[in-house]
């Protein structure tokens, strides 16, 4: 009898090992780093763009572009929030309360960014390849009303979401941290996170997805043989939310699709591929929020349907703040080289603050950009 207690200790101590979880130091400098970055790049490009953005007559790209940036703003305010609470070890410190709401509205917006980014290409491939139908439909009552219904969605499922009580996490072995929105315990999974979770991917992941990613690049093929200029910025238009939905939104609905799947028993918890999905997890979380940062370029290229303050705004703030860009990337370097050793990057004199603030004060005094500028102050001068 013993020695079968024996056996089943050993079989235990075994499980337990093969089924620790991943490590995740490198998500304590992983996300300060890249949310850090993006509050400092994102929060002034959209509320530049916001503050000079004037559409006389309304369109709907003009109700969506701008619905757009107040969703970027709301993801950008709930940053600070998960800042500290990633610096301080995955240590929530301002009750569940906070933690439900700032959680559900980082998500909520996120979902709702795509949403706004298929609405402008679907306005734009209706105003090249089927004008007469876009001049119909061109009162922005319509985008007015598909933004209010996607806002009022959104905000009903953040309400019942923060009304469900408390969330429910697994045990820290770490000690007793405070977990906010991450290791969801199983009752938690089954009664909330798992119906809201397919719902978001079904109906605010893919289906944005596969409008992006599937019809558009067949509209742009459409829209480059016009010879127009409405048609060039509409290829422009839908090119930039093709590099951005690649880039920020469809690795982390591919990994949280693997996510569903191993939450629900498909994938086996302790295999090689869950241990991978956890930490691919973290990664295309932090590159979710970059599209902040990336949608600034989308208003630039834009910045046609609205005044030349934006472009001027923008470039002003790039030659200002240039030496405080320099100081924030050194410090990340010597937080990194404290942390990770003194070769953690061999190259980092060729890729580091320097190179960037060359880089910037190159891009602000190119020929091309002083004569942008001119041209902005004279046609104001003019209007």
């Amino acid at each position: 009898m013993s020695i079968t207690t024996l056996l089943q200790s050993r079989m235990n101590v075994t499980n337990t090992t093969s089924c620790s979880e991943p490590p995740e130091q490198y998500q304590h400098y992983l996300f300060p780093v890249v949310y850090i970055i993006t509050i400092f790049i994102g929060l002034p490009g959209n509320l530049a763009f916001l503050s000079t953005f004037r559409a006389s007559p309304r369109t709907a790209f003009s109700v969506y572009i701008r619905n757009l940036a107040v969703a970027d703003l709301l993801i950008l305010c709930v940053l600070p929030f998960r800042v500290h609470y990633h610096l301080h070890w995955n240590d929530w410190a301002f009750g569940d309360v906070a933690c439900r709401i700032t959680g559900s509205v980082f998500f909520a917006n996120t979902y709702l960014s795509i949403c706004f980014m298929s609405c402008i290409c679907v306005d734009r491939y209706m105003a090249t390849v089927h004008p007469h139908i876009y001049l119909r439909l061109r009162n922005s009552c319509c985008s007015m009303l598909v933004s209010g219904t996607l806002w009022c969605v959104a905000g009903v499922a953040v309400l019942v979401f923060n009304l469900m009580g408390p969330l429910e996490t697994e045990v820290d072995h770490q000690g007793h941290r405070r977990r906010c929105f991450e290791n969801f315990a199983k009752k938690e999974w089954l009664n909330r996170m798992g119906h809201y979770s397919i719902m978001s991917l079904i109906f605010f992941s893919l289906l944005p997805s596969v409008i992006i990613l599937v019809c558009y690049p067949l509209a742009a093929r459409r829209i480059s043989k016009i010879r127009t200029k409405a048609a060039k910025r509409a290829v422009k238009i839908i090119c930039i939310i093709l590099v951005i939905t690649l880039l920020c939104f469809l690795p982390n609905h591919v990994v949280y699709l693997l996510q569903v799947l191993h939450r629900n028993g498909i994938i086996q918890r302790c295999s090689s591929l869950a241990r991978a999905v956890h930490i691919a997890r973290r990664v295309t979380t932090a590159m979710l929020v970059l599209n902040t940062c990336l949608d600034p370029v989308l208003y630039y290229v834009t910045s046609n349907h609205c005044s030349c303050n934006f472009r001027r705004m923008w470039l002003r703030y790039l030659q200002l703040n240039e030496l405080i860009i320099y100081k924030m990337f050194h410090v990340f370097s010597i937080i990194f080289t404290f942390s990770c050793g003194p070769n953690w990057m061999l190259q980092r004199t060729r890729f580091g603050p320097r190179a960037l603030s060359d880089l910037i004060r190159k891009r602000n005094t190119s020929s091309d950009c002083a004569v942008h500028y001119n041209h902005c102050i004279s046609t104001k001068s003019v209007m």
